[in-house]
């Protein structure tokens, strides 16, 4: 296995590179639910899509990065995943405000079937999704958010070189117990973080 870490131009401050705010998905964003992958079984945490829509206005990039094994699981494919996330761009739509993109691992290294059961690099906390979506859009990572709900999420955020928020919402209260993340900044919602954010700006 490749260990991803950023390259040094990924954090260094450069007038043209964008800050962005990665946004873990289930019981960050909306309503946690084991294998979420059903359009009526998805519900916004409530203020989540004003949450995205401040950090829209800010002039932030906001990018979900998640993890889906129930597709390494064989519980669902791919392609429910993006149908799923073309539904929360049409609900995101009606408060006028979007994500600009999503980014999701399938895979699991112990319980995935045939291709997904692998050992890689973008399954949080592997930092791989971010340094990923950093390369495409041209992302400051030093001058950017990780925001999630689970141990993985904050891991992930700071070795991309990121700043982490564990919200309480989801996993969160449980995950706040954990002594290795007890310097982490919590939130109570998604709301709360992005406020955090937009004070450090």
């Amino acid at each position: 296995m490749t260990h991803l870490t950023p390259h040094s131009s990924l954090l260094t401050s450069r007038n043209t590179a964008r800050r962005a705010v990665f946004l873990d998905r289930d019981g960050t964003i909306n309503v946690e639910k084991d294998y979420l992958h059903k359009i009526e079984d998805f519900a916004f945490i409530p203020g989540a899509p004003e949450a995205i829509k401040r950090l829209k206005d800010a002039g932030l990039l906001v990018i979900v990065v998640s993890n889906q094994s129930g597709i390494g699981r064989g519980y669902f494919d791919e392609q429910a995943v993006e149908t799923l996330h073309e539904h929360i761009q049409a609900e995101l739509a009606a408060y006028g405000t979007s994500v600009d993109a999503f980014y999701f691992c399938p895979h699991h290294p112990d319980e995935g079937v045939g291709e997904y059961k692998i050992s890689c690099d973008c399954r949080k906390g592997s930092p791989g999704m971010l340094l990923q979506a950093a390369k495409e859009h041209d992302i400051d990572l030093s001058k950017s958010f990780m925001i999630g709900d689970k141990p993985a999420d904050i891991e992930a955020g700071e070795r991309a070189g990121c700043q982490s928020i564990l919200v309480l919402t989801g996993y969160g209260e449980t995950a706040a117990l954990d002594p290795k993340i007890a310097s982490v900044k919590k939130c109570l919602d998604l709301s709360g973080a992005v406020s955090l954010v937009l004070d450090c700006l």
